[in-house]
C-alpha cells in the first residue's frame, strides 16, 4: 500500500493523522481507546480497531481534493464523539507492513483503514448523524 500524507494535529507527544491510500481508502492514525466505558458501547468484530482523533484532523480532506473537512453528519466509520470534541473511529487495523515501515507510530497509537466513500459521506449535509451522541 502507498500512503500520501494529508495532515497531521500534533501536539508534543501526540501524532493523529490522515493518510490517503492507494486504495481508494484513507489511513486514520490515533490514539488507541483503552476507556472500557466506551469501548462497551461498541460491538468491535475481529480485525478490526477503534481509534481517537481531533475532529479538526478531517479538515485535511482538502489536501485530497475535498472542497471541506468539516464534518457535517457523524455517523460509521464514526463511532461516537467525545465531549472533549474527539471521535472515536471504527474500521480494520491496518497491518500492511510496507506502509507501516513509513510511518511514525507511538506505541500508544494505532491506524484504521476505511474506506475513502464513508469518510467523504461525512462532508455531507444529508441523512441523519446516527452516532452524534457525545462519549
Amino acid at each position: 500500500m502507498k500512503l500520501r500524507f494529508l495532515g497531521k494535529n500534533s501536539t508534543p507527544g501526540d501524532s493523529p493523522t490522515l493518510y490517503a491510500s492507494d486504495r481508494d481508502s484513507y489511513v486514520v492514525q490515533g490514539w488507541k481507546v483503552y476507556a472500557r466505558d466506551l469501548l462497551a458501547r461498541l460491538e468491535v468484530p475481529e480485525g478490526h480497531t477503534v481509534v481517537e482523533v481531533p475532529i479538526e484532523l478531517f479538515e485535511h480532506l482538502v489536501e485530497d481534493g475535498a472542497s471541506s473537512g468539516r464534518i457535517k453528519k457523524f455517523s460509521t466509520p464514526i463511532m461516537l464523539v467525545t465531549e472533549q470534541g474527539t471521535c472515536i473511529l471504527q474500521g480494520p487495523l491496518m497491518c500492511d507492513a510496507e506502509a507501516l515501515g513509513h510511518m511514525r507510530m507511538p506505541d500508544y497509537e494505532t491506524c484504521v483503514e476505511v474506506p475513502r466513500s464513508s469518510i467523504i459521506a461525512l462532508l455531507e449535509e444529508n441523512g441523519e448523524s446516527a452516532h452524534q451522541r457525545p462519549a
